[in-house]
């Protein structure tokens, strides 16, 4: 039976262009590539989980403009039910503008996310799930989804105010080596006083687990219970595009963790998904690789 998550937070309309050098001021540019797609951490994030294997949800915003009618089908497309808290509305959707440099898969974004839309459980109806992934975005729905969840899973991109309501109630958090939390600027001024930012970072969110991401470097990892931490080794990949691929290591995470592996074995999973997003042009081809490259082997632990 397969496990049933709930990913809550952004889901944008993706306009992604490759291109073999970014334009400049006033200059124009021949992109390689065009590709419309749904995007945004939860969205990203829950195309993964499901093309894994996981029944899933999102719940978002998306509304009833014209442009969220691509969100709709791309979700339906690749197995996601959402729960659309924004029916009814008018307002356009969040759009990205994704540039791809076709050389080093690097990409820069343009996106305005979710502003200041606030939204709220249509109905106040949640599906039972197994594990709640929430990124952060749409924050009346990450509370109201938290305070619901069995096990909490958290996407800290970059800091939120409602993270302050989410942290405690977190198993764990995964947050990238750009997150900065309030509470810890004395790590960015004296990090060999306060065991590197890292540290002081995981000590700041206080969930029982917090996983830092570097990118191609080593993941962090820190078990409060246990009190212990060390690094999961990064394969190296030659990236041909970035884009979503944290999205990607967050969608698989919650899987894995919602299969019950021990978290660091669920983020060894997780980076081998990431690796398999960054091989691969355009936000979906890479699905197709995605079950024989990143799932565990049998009997794998």
């Amino acid at each position: 039976m397969p496990v049933r998550l709930l990913c809550v937070g952004l889901a944008t309309v993706d306009l992604i262009q490759r291109v073999t050098r970014l334009p400049g001021a006033d200059e124009k540019v021949q992109s390689d590539t065009v590709e419309v797609a749904a995007g945004g951490p939860a969205a990203n994030a829950a195309v993964t989980a499901a093309a894994l294997g996981a029944e899933v949800t999102l719940l978002s915003a998306v509304g009833d403009h014209p442009l969220g009618a691509l969100i709709r089908s791309d979700l339906a497309a690749h197995g996601v039910t959402l729960i659309d808290a924004a029916a009814g509305s008018a307002e356009p959707p969040p759009v990205s503008a994704v540039t791809v440099l076709s050389g080093t898969g690097q990409r820069s974004i343009v996106s305005r996310n979710a502003g200041d839309q606030a939204f709220r459980v249509p109905n106040d109806d949640l599906p039972d799930a197994d594990l709640t992934l929430a990124d952060g975005h749409h924050p009346l729905l990450a509370v109201a989804a938290a305070r619901n969840a069995r096990r909490l899973l958290i996407d800290a991109g970059s800091w939120r105010p409602v993270f302050a309501e989410l942290f405690p109630l977190a198993e764990v958090v995964a947050c990238s080596a750009d997150f900065r939390h309030p509470e810890a600027r004395e790590a960015r001024e004296a990090p060999e006083a306060t065991g590197g930012t890292d540290a002081a970072t995981a000590t700041a969110i206080g969930a029982p687990h917090v996983l830092v991401t570097h990118g191609p470097a080593p993941v962090t990892w820190f078990d409060r219970s246990a009190g212990t931490s060390g690094e999961i080794v990064v394969p190296p990949v030659t990236a041909v595009d970035t884009s979503g691929a944290g999205d990607a290591f967050h969608g698989a995470l919650a899987v894995f963790l919602a299969q019950n592996h021990e978290v660091r074995t669920a983020a060894g999973y997780a980076v081998r998904t990431a690796g398999v997003r960054v091989r691969h042009a355009g936000p979906r081809a890479w699905l197709a690789a995605l079950p024989r490259a990143a799932r565990p082997a049998p009997g794998s632990s």
